[in-house]
């Protein structure tokens, strides 16, 4: 083996070679929960607010943020709809294309016409979705989120869901969870400055 003649000037060299690929290394998401394979969905099949079928198809080749709830929400839906209305433009920049994708636990109130009149009212372009419980509970509970309707015998029920934003990637897969905060006397919400951060972390790294 040939040793090199000036063994510092070698270490040196490597260790600014190490350095500099750390650097271009994109870092994980901060907080998101991330999931670098991905996580197959299983095949579903909803109803969108054109009235046209919403199935894994339409996740295919965007990134597509989705979020669960009713429209009859009183809090935390129209927050969270407001909020990525106001990223909405970072989102698209970083990934164009990406989407975001409105599912409702409450088919029984909010048929097509509803959905895309209400999803309009944020941002024409958000996509919105629902279906008969035997399908949509399995695509919710796939996703790890949830959802229950407290039904007291009246249309002005309550429907319990998830507040966290689902990431798939444009392979059709589970990619990231962002969670929302819980703060005493506050509507739970997803901080949207850290779902932008972490997203342009996550496309750099399925870029690599």
């Amino acid at each position: 083996m040939i040793k090199p003649r000036y063994p510092l000037l070698f270490l040196l060299l490597v260790g600014s070679m190490m350095v500099a690929y750390s650097w271009s290394q994109p870092s994980p998401p901060e907080q998101a929960d991330y999931y670098p394979v991905g996580r197959d969905i299983n095949p579903f099949t909803l109803t969108d607010g054109d009235g046209k079928p919403f199935t894994a198809a339409n996740l295919v080749g965007h990134w597509t943020f989705l979020f669960l709830g009713y429209t009859y929400c009183p809090d935390i839906c129209p927050t969270t709809l407001a909020d990525l209305r106001s990223v909405y433009p970072e989102l698209q920049h970083i990934a164009p294309g990406s989407q975001v994708a409105f599912i409702s636990a409450d088919p029984q109130r909010d048929d097509s016409a509803r959905l895309k009149q209400y999803t309009s009212f944020f941002q024409p372009e958000f996509k919105a979705a629902t279906g008969p419980h035997n399908q949509l509970f399995p695509f919710v509970r796939n996703l790890g989120l949830v959802y229950s309707i407290v039904d007291h015998g009246n249309q002005d029920y309550l429907v319990d869901h998830s507040a966290s934003i689902v990431l798939i990637s444009p392979e059709g897969k589970l990619t990231a969870v962002f969670r929302p905060q819980m703060e005493p006397g506050q509507v739970p919400h997803v901080a949207m400055k850290t779902l932008v951060s972490d997203f342009a972390r996550i496309v750099r790294l399925a870029d690599q």
